[in-house]
């Protein structure tokens, strides 16, 4: 590849990252030059300069590495630590959002996921579930202080997380979306709730029971998506067709929650770790082999969305079952 194509690419990734509304003025901010520099510098016309390269490539987090193609092993990743003490779930949440937000800019855009657990975006269908899983991440992962010797309780979920985490979900619906899915992608969330239960760390039963309830309801949301082929709004009766629902049941594959979206052509990689973090990257070669990966875990997988009625149906009546177990349990202990 030439220097001149290299410098094009640079502009083009830029241009891929940022959505800008004029990338020419946003280069000229960036470089601290006129508009017409930054024309020229974006057709090709005038050679960026090393230091020009520098400041692009740490403003847009770029890998240089990438961008010349060199043959090295190394994988530039972004990402931050959650600290326990100054985290703010409000603050994830908007990061979420704003992610969300930058991939259904394009015209073009699916996401691949591959489910440990729950997809975060789900929580939100139904707000008992948020909540129980905001107690959760606070007690479990993050070891809050203030959340040590507090009870799950549903009328102490701050709502508007639970609003914000709607917002999330709403832009979610508006991706096209592949997932794969195990049993143990919705069994993660059933241990919870149990070892919770065990803990006697619930406010009262008739909390816990709402959030089996939940759980009912978020089945049978994903089972009608599942069905139709397509997202729609939990709280919408008349079903108003979304994104487009792919969804995947692979029977000996235990997910790891990565993610990886297609935008008009270019890819993008979030890793989960930690339980909480993520990271993200735009390596080329490492989310061409992850998607590779995926594509040939759907092919041993089985398509349970418009199609394989019947796999579906088995599908989800284990699920179901398993929460009536637990809840005709829990009614005879109360």
């Amino acid at each position: 590849m030439n220097i001149e194509a290299i410098q094009v690419q640079l502009f083009q990734q830029i241009k891929n990252k940022t959505n800008a509304a004029s990338l020419v003025d946003e280069i000229a901010a960036a470089l601290n030059i006129s508009t017409d520099s930054a024309y020229r510098r974006i057709r090709g016309e005038k050679p960026v300069t090393l230091e020009e390269v520098y400041i692009l490539c740490s403003r847009y987090q770029l890998s240089l590495d990438a961008l010349l193609s060199l043959k090295t092993d190394a994988i530039s990743f972004q990402g931050k630590f959650i600290d326990p003490v100054s985290f703010r779930f409000e603050e994830y949440i908007a990061s979420v959002l704003q992610q969300v937000k930058y991939m259904a800019s394009f015209k073009e855009r699916s996401m691949y996921y591959l489910c440990k657990d729950i997809p975060l975006f789900h929580h939100y269908q139904f707000k008992e579930l948020a909540a129980f899983k905001y107690y959760f991440w606070h007690k479990t992962l993050l070891q809050s202080p203030q959340f040590v010797s507090k009870k799950v309780s549903l009328k102490g979920y701050p709502v508007e997380l639970y609003e914000a985490g709607r917002k999330a979900l709403d832009v979610y619906n508006q991706i096209n979306s592949y997932e794969i899915w195990n049993m143990e992608s919705l069994n993660g969330t059933l241990r919870q709730v149990e070892f919770y239960h065990d803990m006697q760390a619930f406010q009262s039963e008739d909390d816990l029971l709402k959030i089996y309830e939940s759980l009912e309801s978020l089945f049978t949301h994903l089972e009608t998506q599942a069905e139709l082929g397509y997202k729609f709004d939990s709280n919408d009766p008349d079903r108003k067709p979304m994104a487009r629902f792919h969804m995947y049941f692979n029977e000996v594959v235990i997910g790891d929650n990565s993610i990886l979206a297609v935008l008009d052509g270019s890819k993008i990689c979030f890793l989960t770790h930690t339980g909480f973090n993520f990271i993200m990257t735009r390596d080329l070669p490492f989310c061409e082999n992850l998607y590779s990966y995926y594509q040939n875990l759907m092919r041993k997988s089985t398509l349970i969305s418009s199609v394989s009625e019947r796999e579906r149906s088995k599908f989800f009546s284990v699920l179901r079952n398993r929460i009536a177990l637990r809840k005709e349990k829990l009614k005879v202990s109360i």
